[in-house]
């Protein structure tokens, strides 16, 4: 592109034309000495002289503008990166930074707004288009060079073979400050030269050497590219509520921000789509103008929207980059021809599965050549895998904290867009057909690998096939169903081992789904998948859903096998488990006790189930403050236990457990913390730091030793539970809850009052929205704020939610129950603090 710079006063001379004419005399005669120069300089080659570097002109400006791009709207959610290079742009050494990562992340707007950020703050910026030539990058370069001053004689010392053109240009880079120079969509970095070195090596066209900074757009992400002195800004997808401002700019009347924050998520963040989207939206003629419809017609029309091909993509690159169907080709074309043949394939294999991570261990060259029917080896899956990531195309989460104790696998991910465009462009039905059939064979074959590893081995792995085996099963025929649901009920019995419960319950549900379909709700096997699905809603703390369930299993039961049947008192058990954890301890013992004495004669004292039933009524007796009675029954069960199974079994840990919490009942703290931390260390053994059992092992430890008086050990455990909690089982989980109230009743001992108060606040709230007002939880939260409140002198508030508490204990758990006796005692304690407080301490509570 050209620029013409008109002027409507030109100066004096300009007029003068014998001035005029003897300029352009000089010009020509210059022109002409330049011609001898050459000719001579291209004889002394002929005679064996070092041959020139052949330039062109190399001061003169190309066919190209050397300018940055301009930024059309507000570049959105990249504050963050845009500081990082601004801080290297202004800072006084120079240096190089790389922005990369996968097409259509906005890398170019990301070194435009740069750009026009460092020309705002009076510096050179010359942006240069890497445009997979060697050459022409070499006479950009030096064009840059050139503008910032360099010499004549060392262009000069270059064209005659007597200095290496690419040191000329970086010694003068290094001495000058004030420069940033942009090389845009560096997709071939192997390519940049000069020479076959590479770009680590920092002696080619690429260093970080130079007093201003040099910044580099790619797609390759990889380190050993770059090497370790370049900064690399590695793009990652826009936030949600970022996403939707960007559509808001782009199509400002297609609805509202939520209806676009829907449309953000849906295409993943990345900018090109928002972009495609936005531009889309404002077309008159579109057939969807909402967000909201856009979003709605992706289910069915995306090969339209996003995914059609564009015929000018094929031959060339730039319209590719703007197209999301084919932003990614140039990415795996550049991959085949380094020689990753298998990258595309492997891409396409991995789109077949579930939007959700992957196990590494999943994807072997069986299945890659039962799939795609390509010769694979584990070198050139291992290939493949890696030059994908390099380019973007898959994602690794970090390695974790080695001194966690998790176990974890190799896995990556796909960016939504990427899975859909990738699953797009396999053609139909076939070869996909083939490939699902291999695909499910291979699945079928790995859940038999997780789950028959020993010990925790194998739990890893089996928590990331979990989501991808759903499809599995829904794709069985009548003769491979019974097979099918087999591999997912194995696999949630193991993820349930782990202590995975929401893989679990994706699993149970997606069973009895499926069950309910091909059988029939009143079948044996729907009945036990129902079971199993209660199970795990309880362990998720929706206990009213898994109440109804077991309900509605223990009638079907009764009528169908009777009420002795070993499977109907296995309902009425699960049944009374849901009632005791929601708060209904008399009906969940009276249901216990008739379990307990039909397993003792049926079963006989000692048989599994049998202690089950007894370990079930010791708790519900201990809820209900019967700590002795439920003593005497845990022991009588441990020794049992013990027994039978052994020291560590999981049975006997849970008799360990339960023992140790009625004597802490009984005020006997340091037999009950010796247990518990026997428990600990064999959970923490056998089933990891952060296995739900683990935690509650934990958690029981720190509670006797506040009770012991070591408030600071007592408050570190506590907060390492809740972190751990609250990122496993989310925030309102009925243990996370457990955990906040625990470490709460700790900061209040040490004096954070008002951090306790702030908690147990929290929990309140969640409390009451999860399980009511009135359940004991809820009770045990209200009566711990209050007593925050007395010891921030806040003595009415205190005294009136005493009150509250001690009106809902006698109605729900009876006048005679240890929860109703303290809140009786902490009332008439209220009352007092409230009648010797000063009428300044009880009118002026903001002095406090």
């Amino acid at each position: 592109m050209v620029t013409n710079y008109v002027t409507a006063n030109p100066p004096k001379w300009a007029e003068n034309n014998p001035v005029v004419w003897s300029v352009f005399g000089s010009l020509a005669v210059v022109s002409i000495g330049l011609l001898f120069w050459e000719r001579r300089l291209t004889s002394a080659t002929e005679d064996g002289g070092r041959p020139p570097t052949a330039l062109g002109r190399i001061a003169a400006v190309g066919n190209h503008s050397m300018n940055p791009p301009a930024v059309s709207g507000p570049v959105r959610g990249r504050d963050r990166e845009l500081e990082q290079i601004g801080r290297l742009v202004r800072g006084p050494g120079g240096g190089m930074v790389v922005v990369c990562g996968a097409g259509g992340l906005g890398k170019t707007t990301v070194a435009a707004e740069a750009a026009a950020q460092a020309k705002a703050d009076g510096r050179v910026v010359v942006w240069i288009r890497w445009q997979d030539d060697p050459a022409q990058l070499a006479q950009d370069l030096t064009h840059a060079a050139h503008i910032l001053g360099l010499p004549e004689e060392r262009l000069e010392e270059a064209r005659t073979g007597r200095a290496s053109l690419v040191d000329a240009v970086w010694d003068h880079l290094a001495t000058v400050t004030g420069w940033l120079i942009v090389i845009d969509n560096v997709d071939t970095p192997a390519r940049i030269g000069p020479g076959t070195e590479s770009i680590a090596a920092y002696r080619g066209w690429l260093r970080p050497h130079g007093s201003g900074t040099l910044m580099v757009t790619s797609r390759d992400t990889s380190t050993q590219t770059w090497g370790p002195a370049p900064t690399l800004v590695a793009l990652k997808p826009l936030a949600d509520k970022t996403g939707a401002k960007v559509l808001m700019d782009a199509a400002p009347h297609a609805g509202t921000e939520p209806e676009a924050e829907a449309l953000s998520v849906r295409l993943g963040g990345l900018p090109l789509a928002l972009n495609a989207a936005g531009t889309y939206l404002v077309i008159p003629t579109s057939r969807h103008r909402t967000f909201t419809a856009y979003h709605q017609a992706l289910a069915s029309e995306f090969g339209e929207l996003l995914g059609a091909k564009h015929p000018g993509a094929a031959s060339d690159p730039e319209t590719a980059r703007q197209v999301v169907r084919h932003t990614w080709d140039l990415s795996l074309d550049q991959l085949s021809q380094d020689g990753y043949t298998l990258a595309r394939p492997i891409l396409q294999l991995l789109a077949l599965l579930e939007l959700a991570p992957i196990p590494r261990s999943l994807i072997t060259p069986d299945l890659v050549t039962d799939t795609t029917r390509l010769e694979a080896t584990a070198a050139t899956v291992d290939a493949a895998l890696a030059g994908l990531h390099q380019y973007g195309l898959l994602h690794s989460p970090p390695p974790p904290d080695a001194q966690s104790g998790e176990l974890t696998v190799g896995q990556f991910h796909l960016h939504p867009l990427v899975r859909e465009v990738m699953a797009h462009t396999l053609s139909r039905p076939h070869p996909t057909d083939l490939w699902v059939t291999a695909l499910d064979q291979h699945l079928a074959q790995a859940v038999a690998t997780a789950t028959s590893l020993p010990g925790r081995t194998g739990w890893a792995t089996a928590r990331l096939l979990a989501p991808h085996l759903l499809p599995h099963l829904d794709r069985a025929t009548p003769h491979n169903f019974t097979a099918a649901r087999a591999t997912l009920n194995r696999l949630a019995v193991t993820v349930r081992a782990a202590g995975a419960v929401s893989e679990d319950l994706l699993l149970r549900r997606h069973v009895l789904n499926a069950e309910v379909a091909h059988l029939g709700p009143e079948h044996p096997d729907t009945l036990s998948s129902r079971n199993n699905l209660a199970n795990s809603l309880s362990r998720l703390g929706e206990y009213r859903q898994a109440a109804d369930l077991h309900r509605q299993n223990l009638t079907d039961r009764e009528h169908t096998l009777g009420p002795e049947h070993p499977s109907t008192l296995g309902s009425r058990n699960n049944l009374a488990i849901c009632l005791r954890d929601m708060g209904e301890y008399r009906q969940a013992a009276d249901l216990h006790r008739q379990n307990l004495t039909d397993r003792e004669r049926t079963l006989g004292p000692e048989h599994p189930d049998t202690l089950g039933s007894r370990n079930n009524l010791a708790v519900c007796l201990g809820d209900m403050g019967e700590y002795r009675q439920a003593a005497d029954l845990h022991r009588q069960n441990l020794t049992a236990r013990e027994r039978t199974l052994g020291p560590e079994h999981p049975d006997t840990l849970g008799s360990r457990n339960n023992l140790a919490g009625c004597l802490q009942n009984l005020g006997e703290h340091q037999q009950a913390a010796d247990l518990h931390r026997q428990n600990l260390t064999a959970r923490e053994r056998t089933l990891g730091p952060e296995h739900p059992s683990t935690l509650g092992s934990r958690n029981n430890l720190a509670v006797c030793l506040q009770n012991l008086g070591e408030h600071q050990q007592a408050a570190d455990l506590h907060r390492q539970n809740l972190t751990a909690r609250e990122r496993t089982l989310g925030p309102e989980h009925p243990d996370t809850l457990s955990s906040r109230n625990n470490l709460a009743n700790s900061l209040q001992v040490l004096g954070g009052h008002q951090q306790a108060a702030d908690l147990h606040r929290q929990n309140i709230s969640a409390y009451e929205r999860t399980l009511g007002p009135e359940h004991p939880s809820t009770l045990t939260s209200r009566h711990n704020l209050a007593i925050c409140l007395r010891d921030m002198g806040e003595h009415q508030q205190a005294a009136d939610l005493h009150r509250q508490n001690l009106t809902d204990c006698e109605r729900t758990l009876g006048p005679e129950h240890p929860s109703t006796l303290t809140s009786r005692r902490s009332l008439v304690s209220a009352e007092a603090a409230l009648a010797n407080a000063s009428p300044w301490q009880r009118w002026l509570p903001w002095r406090h």
